[in-house]
């Protein structure tokens, strides 16, 4: 555990320093406050310093589901929280997550819920992980919520695996499109014009001409050609992570045919999916949406829950908002106002998601199938149209070759 060195003030007045470890700087300074000790100053200790250099968390779902599923059974079995944790943490081989669980079990031990400990590791455990344990820990069915956590994990992930599935193959073809073409503009015309230059003033084909002047430009910018690329790709990534900026793509891409009805069904099958979970765990209606909200996973969505949250805290029902914002199939508005008038609402958002989640693998597999054919004969005709360009010239010089080894018509 790593040291820290630090300087404060006690109720009297006076001067104190010393050193103490803890996990972080806010560990220390709260620790300090507990003894009645301002803290001015805390800095880590040089010597305790490593610098590493990593990407995300470190922590996957499938550690999450595991680690949910072994929680259940020890809490289940009657096992003291902080004694399991302490299990979970000695035999976690993934060493991010098992100093993550190594702090949740000391925030335990230090007086803080479960939650609440929980929450001071927002990059792995969402704001929906936190709020259903926190429901859980109030409700008395903390293990019954740990392993509803991890089917929904699973769920969401085997969605989501589905959908990326789904785009590799498309965003893989334009990749090599782009690149093959690159090269045969860089590097295999300039050969073919060079070769048509030793012909001397035969005239070539305005087609093969075209493709001449734009391998010229191509080769001439090269480099601003791939900056501009470069430099589209970062706009378009910087835009979406702006709120106004994900909301204008988002929702662009539920106007394209074929993709909008994928993301439909995936939205919807991952907001209902996420409200079944929340409303069956006792967590409030308005918290649920709020939460159910964010992870929708689409901007469009993701607002017109957001609208629907604000009229339900106004005192409507949730139906009629939802019929009202025009983004959810009648059907789905429909069934949840059954469940809401039966009072059965977390049975029925869970079939609705069972639904969904068939569909978005109904829809991926359509897409597929029609992306395919269509990104390989874009792929053969641009390259075909490139090769035909430059051959175009050597056919019409055979031609006239052909034609002049002919023996001259008998004279009258």
């Amino acid at each position: 555990m790593p040291s820290f060195a630090w300087e404060g003030k006690n109720r009297q007045g006076e001067e104190r320093k010393g050193v103490m470890e803890a996990e972080s700087v806010a560990d220390v300074q709260a620790k300090l406050r507990s003894q009645q000790i301002n803290p001015s100053k805390v800095r880590r200790r040089l010597g305790d310093i490593k610098i590493s250099i990593s990407f995300g968390t470190g922590v996957s779902e499938k550690n999450l589901v595991v680690f949910s599923r072994q929680l259940a059974t020890m809490v289940d079995a009657g096992l003291p929280l902080v004694q399991a944790l302490d299990l979970l943490g000695s035999q976690e081989q993934n060493q991010a997550f098992a100093k993550v669980i190594a702090s949740v079990r000391q925030g335990v031990e230090g007086g803080l819920t479960f939650a609440d400990s929980l929450a001071k590791h927002p990059k792995v455990f969402d704001e929906l992980f936190v709020n259903l344990v926190a429901a859980g820990e109030v409700g008395g069915i903390l293990d019954t919520i740990l392993n509803r956590l991890a089917v929904y994990i699973e769920k969401a992930a085997k969605l989501r695996s589905k959908i990326k599935g789904a785009m590799a193959y498309p965003i893989g073809v334009v990749g090599v499109a782009i690149g093959v073409t690159s090269i045969l503009l860089w590097k295999v015309i300039p050969v073919f014009a060079g070769l048509f230059k030793n012909f001397g003033n035969k005239k070539l084909p305005e087609l093969t001409l075209q493709v001449i002047r734009i391998s010229d430009i191509f080769s001439s910018y090269i480099h601003f050609v791939f900056g501009g690329i470069v430099a589209i790709v970062f706009g378009i990534s910087y835009t979406y992570r702006q709120e106004k900026g994900r909301l204008a793509i988002d929702r662009f891409l539920l106007k394209i045919p074929v993709i909008k009805s994928v993301l439909m069904k995936m939205s919807i099958a991952r907001f209902t999916r996420t409200m079944g979970t929340l409303v069956s765990s006792g967590v409030p209606i308005l918290d649920a949406l709020n939460i159910a909200g964010r992870t929708a996973g689409n901007k469009v969505y993701e607002k017109a829950i957001f609208y629907v949250r604000e009229r339900i805290a106004e005192g409507k029902s949730i139906a009629q908002p939802l019929g009202e914002v025009k983004v959810f199939p009648n059907m789905v508005v429909q069934m949840i106002a059954v469940g809401e008038s039966t009072g059965a609402m977390d049975t029925m958002l869970s079939k609705i998601a069972d639904f969904y989640e068939e569909e978005v693998d109904v829809a991926v597999d359509a897409m597929t199938s029609l992306i395919e054919p269509v990104m390989m004969v874009l792929l053969g005709g641009l390259v075909g149209f490139l090769m035909i360009a430059m051959y175009m010239p050597i056919f019409e010089m055979a031609g006239a070759t052909s034609g002049g080894d002919q023996p001259p018509p008998p004279q009258q």
